[in-house]
């Protein structure tokens, strides 16, 4: 695989679809033992439309998100060596709770850098799970600069949200499930932040499902790979606060994923804060899920376009179910 290190000039690295897709087969059978295979249920909430939707329940993860699934990928391909001096990660949730339990559960260390607006329950979480935790910071971008320095003074691996192979190889594990859980699946609809979950899924979907659809969904409010990608450049671009938390942050110089997304995402749909807590509110009412702004940005993406997706079948990806208290109250 190629090194996440190797960056292109337009501010990624180059990478084989088909040498990822082998990388996500080997994943799920490496991470079957210590991760979930996440249930598919029908929703009909667009039966009216002629839509019929399947929803990938990653909120059921152990750890209540798909990050999992890469930071045990990434754990588990750990040299002993580099397993003895423990490992670094920066987040402001999910990752860094994925990355604190797969390495607790490998008995080794992890510090956890975070900017200082975490939500105080999600850095009580990743305390909890074992991790280490150090504010730096104003947002993740900062975190994750404080992170990488902090892993590079002393020796120890930094294991990125989306800028390593091995976290894009475990991310797209779900995709092989969901193919297994769902016939005839016509397009995918995944939130993007940092491009890990979307990168991955749609990778092993472009050598196992081709003509699938993969549908990349971002909060308006946040859409510095959106932007990045148009601009045929890694930018940084103005953000404004999104209760789609987990998805927030800019994307580091020389990141994988910004041409991996630009080869395997086919269409793009930007959401309001106002659409993301509609759908959030939705499937509360309908189905009494607490999903988290990531996900409820999948759902308002295909509730927004909903009509360009008459008598097909989606999936999707219900990526957590982690709600910080601010959240919580606009329910």
């Amino acid at each position: 695989m190629t090194s996440a290190s190797s960056a292109s000039s337009s501010g990624g690295a180059a990478f084989d679809g088909e040498n990822l897709a082998s990388s996500i087969v080997e994943a799920r059978g490496r991470i079957g033992p210590l991760v979930r295979t996440t249930r598919v249920e029908e929703i009909d909430i667009l039966g009216r439309a002629g839509v019929r939707v399947f929803a990938k329940m990653e909120n059921e993860q152990d750890t209540g998100s798909f990050k999992l699934r890469g930071a045990t990928n990434r754990i588990l391909r750990l040299a002993p060596e580099e397993k003895a001096r423990g490992v670094v990660a920066a987040s402001n949730g999910n990752h860094g709770l994925g990355v604190a339990t797969a390495a607790a559960r490998a008995s080794i260390s992890a510090d956890i850098y975070v900017s200082n607006g975490i939500a105080a329950s999600k850095a009580q979480r990743i305390e909890k799970a074992g991790g280490r935790v150090f504010e730096a910071g104003e947002n993740p971008l900062d975190a994750e600069v404080a992170g990488r320095e902090a892993a590079e003074s002393s020796g120890r691996i930094f294991i990125s949200p989306y800028n390593d192979w091995d976290v894009l190889a475990g991310q797209g594990t779900i995709a092989v499930e969901f193919l297994e859980q769902v016939p005839k699946i016509d397009a995918v609809f995944v939130a993007v932040g940092g491009g890990g979950l979307v990168g991955g899924i749609g990778a092993y979907l472009k050598h196992a499902s081709p003509a699938m659809e993969v549908v990349g969904c971002w909060p308006e409010n946040s859409v510095v790979l959106y932007e990045s990608m148009k601009a045929g450049r890694i930018g940084s671009f103005a953000e404004e606060p999104t209760v789609s938390e987990s998805t927030a942050g800019g994307l580091e110089e020389g990141a994988i994923t910004f041409e991996v997304c630009k080869s395997v995402i086919d269409s793009c749909v930007l959401v309001s804060e106002e659409e993301i807590l509609e759908a959030m509110r939705l499937v509360r009412r309908e189905k009494e899920w607490l999903i988290e702004g990531a996900a409820g940005v999948a759902l308002a993406a295909l509730l927004k376009t909903a009509e360009r997706y008459k008598g097909k079948t989606v999936v999707v990806v219900i990526c957590g179910g982690n709600i910080s208290e601010r959240v919580r109250q606009l329910l």
